[in-house]
């Protein structure tokens, strides 16, 4: 749809490294605001908020998402400069290009396109955009939800405009997410040097059984929407620097990615139990990323699945997979929640890109959405 590249190249030439803005919001405010949005920013410390709504009427549908982007890397290994949006064989390249700033450029091309054709719509549209989704998240979406659950807002639908997409636009679609579970152990011994064994205790060695059982371990089957929980490793590090010193302590730091088939509490003392089985003297910090969470599909759903065949001509599979996102915040207040956006290949790496022929689909699929559930 006309504007929708445009805009995502305004969005992208703004360096909104988490948990900057760089003022991506306040021309977001300004297009919504001409096209009969409230818009209410809901800045918390350095994160930006906004939350702009069109309307009073239930039902409320909601496109969510966040200006913030990753840090882009080595610049000379860029291609093009990240934050100069730029065109080359049928894509455009930028730090933000496929998570998520074209989204968003759909989003607010199809909300007015929608107020256009539709002044007197049914129901109630709004747009819930955060600069704290790539940061810890403490500051963003969460800080909006709270706000809207002190005043007794509720929302019916939200399209989160995270790249859902596998292999081509719209051919996966997320329903609900994994939830992170992270830990940091540190497992103490006795610090000496090699050639006496008998007078360390080597932290390593005393590790390394209980890891082997806990990494062989099945933690759950999953379940219909979830695949079994995963374990993972992510570092591993001991040692003074020095080849002849046994160290004194090791540490581990690893994450649980799990399904509603487990909760928090569960892994926790599962794996805990495995450390105590092997005698282990030991100190664990543990840190909830996100807890799991499902939409059940609805009419949101079925209107997604009936946009994405109209327009890219084939059905969306329903996927739970990937890393966490915003919706286990919106979860609190919405029953449907559906992410949908471009293919992420690209995502957070070097030379982001998304397909031109985006810019004309995902505006149309957001759109008939609209006019499926805002009549």
């Amino acid at each position: 749809m006309q504007g929708t590249l445009e805009l995502a190249r305004e969005l992208i030439s703004r360096r909104s490294i988490t948990p900057q803005d760089a003022g991506c919001q306040e021309l977001l405010a300004s297009r919504l605001g001409a096209a009969g949005f409230s818009c209410e920013p809901m800045r918390c410390g350095p994160v930006s908020n906004l939350w702009a709504r069109r309307g009073a009427a239930r039902p409320l549908l909601c496109f969510a998402g966040h200006t913030d982007v990753v840090p882009p890397g080595p610049l000379g290994e860029w291609l093009s400069d990240p934050f100069v949006p730029t065109i080359r064989d049928g894509r455009l390249y930028g730090r933000g290009a496929a998570d998520m700033k074209s989204s968003i450029a759909a989003f607010v091309v199809a909300a007015e396109a929608f107020v256009r054709e539709r002044p007197g719509h049914g129901g109630s549209l709004a747009l819930l955009i955060t600069s704290d989704e790539e940061g810890p998240s403490i500051d963003g979406t969460v800080r909006v939800v709270e706000r809207l659950k002190q005043r007794g807002e509720s929302i019916d639908y939200c399209i989160v405009g995270e790249p859902s997409s596998a292999e081509a636009l719209g051919d996966t679609i997320r329903n609900g997410r994994r939830g992170s579970l992270s830990a940091r152990l540190v497992v103490r011994g006795i610090q000496g040097h090699v050639a006496y064994p008998e007078q360390v205790k080597n932290p390593i060695h005393l590790l390394a059984p209980a890891l082997t059982e806990i990494a062989a371990t099945t933690w759950d089957n999953g379940n219909e929407f979830f695949p079994p929980t995963s374990f993972q490793v992510s570092n591993l590090n001991a040692g003074t620097g020095a080849e002849n010193v046994v160290p004194g302590s090791s540490e581990m730091l690893c994450n649980f990615r799990f399904s509603t088939a487990s909760t928090e509490r569960s892994l926790k003392e599962r794996f805990e139990e495995v450390l105590k089985k092997h005698a282990l003297e030991y100190t664990i910090a543990w840190t909830l990323g996100g807890k799991p969470f499902l939409s059940t599909p609805g009419k949101l759903t079925e209107a997604v699945k009936q946009s994405v065949q109209a327009h890219a001509g084939y059905s969306p599979q329903l996927s739970t997979g990937g890393g966490t996102s915003d919706g286990r915040f919106i979860i609190d207040i919405c029953p449907e929640i559906v992410e949908l956006g471009p293919v992420n290949a690209s995502i957070h790496k070097l030379n982001e890109h998304i397909e031109l022929a985006a810019f004309e689909k995902l505006p149309r699929i957001y759109l008939d959405i609209l006019r499926s559930l805002l009549p």
